[in-house]
């Protein structure tokens, strides 16, 4: 199927390879030119487990991109993975993707068959039939359900694993009114569901848009709740990692996102808890549960930095930080908890070094001003402390290196860190 792609980020662009990894020709379309540009001579533009090698054997190829919408008009299917990003109050902001509906609208009336749209980015029930449906309507002068039709298909990827989960997938939503619109995305995702035997949800417009933020509510949930639980742990001297496997065989728990630390972050888990919080509360109701593992997320930092007080004050002395991402495995900043543990480190006179396999630029535009370091060896080398945010591998691996601190305080946030003797070593709940 001839398939285009609005957005180049980290959701467009994955799926965009991996639509073209299935046998489909795509377009990416963006006004990002450097992405467009990267992309057409095989190159990803983000940094993503598995995805440069997809870019690399089909980009200028099955797998295309360009900033010309008209593009859009030719394929079968139009997928719509543009941001929504929140407000101060949380709720999304919906004025780019809209943006960007009206402007495929404004070439999709001139298209001889118009193509199903597909909505992948991530908007509160109801943004679909409220907003993109009329701005469609109105620029393309086409009536939905009669001359085009509209489906929510929502993703469930993380970042760093994002092409393994688009392959491997737990489950496929589809969202729509129309047997024709499942049917379209029945022929597009069939090469994918005979391969992985997947189930298939069919269901309508808002349950697809909610399916995805009850899914991320629930996650959250999870990790704060063993945060929460691995904080008491520490209280009582107990190795909250033990208590995590014994709970983890339970069926009705399960032992993924068991491990406590220092909290989640990224594009998806912050924004969508505080969207689906504040559109609850517009309705009058009061999300008391959802409010309370932020609460806890937010707190998980601090608590971090007050193990690190106990240890030493870090006035005026070199401390290094270990990991600079949300998370392993990709060079995504936003919403990181190194972000306010660097902060409460500059707010107690530190000199802070960072350090990360791949994250260090994107964190350069956040704090231009501390040092960043081309190896965790380089980092670590005369600091007074180290604190460790994410679980790269490579930290694992460190030993010697610690050696060189000029005291070997480690407050580790992720266990990734082996203790050892010559080492002050502190677990965030454990």
């Amino acid at each position: 199927m001839k398939v285009s792609v609005i957005g180049s980020g980290y959701v467009g662009t994955t799926l965009a390879a991996c639509l073209a990894d299935l046998g489909h020709e795509v377009t990416n379309v963006d006004i990002d030119e450097d992405a467009v540009a990267a992309i057409e001579d095989g190159v990803a533009p983000i940094h993503e487990r598995g995805l440069d090698e997809l870019v690399a054997e089909y980009g200028g190829t099955r797998l295309r991109a360009t900033t010309d919408y008209a593009t859009a008009s030719k394929a079968n299917i139009v997928f719509i993975a543009l941001p929504t990003p929140t407000d101060e109050r949380g709720r999304i902001d919906t004025s780019i993707i809209t943006a960007g509906t009206e402007q495929l609208g404004e070439v999709l009336g001139e298209a001889e068959e118009m193509p199903l749209v597909v909505v992948k980015s991530t908007v509160t029930p109801g943004t679909t039939e409220r907003e993109l449906i009329p701005a469609l309507e109105e620029t393309s002068g086409a009536t939905a359900g009669e001359e085009f039709d509209v489906a929510v298909n929502p993703e469930f990827l993380r970042e760093g694993s994002a092409v393994s989960d688009f392959l491997h997938p737990d489950k496929v939503v589809f969202g729509a009114t129309a047997d024709r619109a499942f049917e379209t995305l029945d022929e597009l995702y069939d090469p994918l569901v005979a391969q992985t035997d997947t189930t298939v949800v069919r269901t309508g417009v808002r349950e697809a848009e909610m399916i995805k933020y009850a899914n991320n509510a629930f996650l959250a949930s999870k990790i704060s709740l063993i945060n929460e639980l691995g904080n008491i742990c520490k209280e009582f001297g107990v190795d909250a990692y033990e208590v995590a496997d014994a709970i983890g065989l339970d069926e009705r728990i399960g032992s993924q996102f068991l491990r406590s630390g220092v909290g989640w972050g990224g594009s998806c888990f912050p924004k969508d808890v505080a969207a689906l919080i504040a559109a609850a509360r517009e309705t009058g109701y009061e999300p008391e549960l959802l409010e309370a593992v932020v609460g806890v997320n937010d707190r998980q930092p601090e608590r971090l930095l007050s193990l690190l007080d106990d240890h030493v004050d870090v006035e005026g002395e070199r401390v290094a930080v270990l990991g600079l991402a949300f998370k392993s495995g990709t060079d995504d900043v936003r919403s990181s908890r190194a972000i306010p543990t660097i902060e409460g480190l500059l707010n107690r006179g530190a000199d802070v070094v960072g350090y990360d396999p791949v994250a260090a630029e994107n964190m350069r535009a956040q704090f231009p001003d501390i040092e960043y370091a081309e190896s965790a060896a380089d980092a670590l080398d005369g600091a007074i402390a180290a604190v460790v945010v994410t679980d790269w591998d490579e930290f694992a691996a460190l030993d010697g290196e610690f050696d060189a601190m000029k005291r070997p305080v480690v407050v580790d946030g992720r266990r990734i860190v082996e203790p050892r003797d010559g080492i002050e070593y502190e677990g965030l709940t454990w």
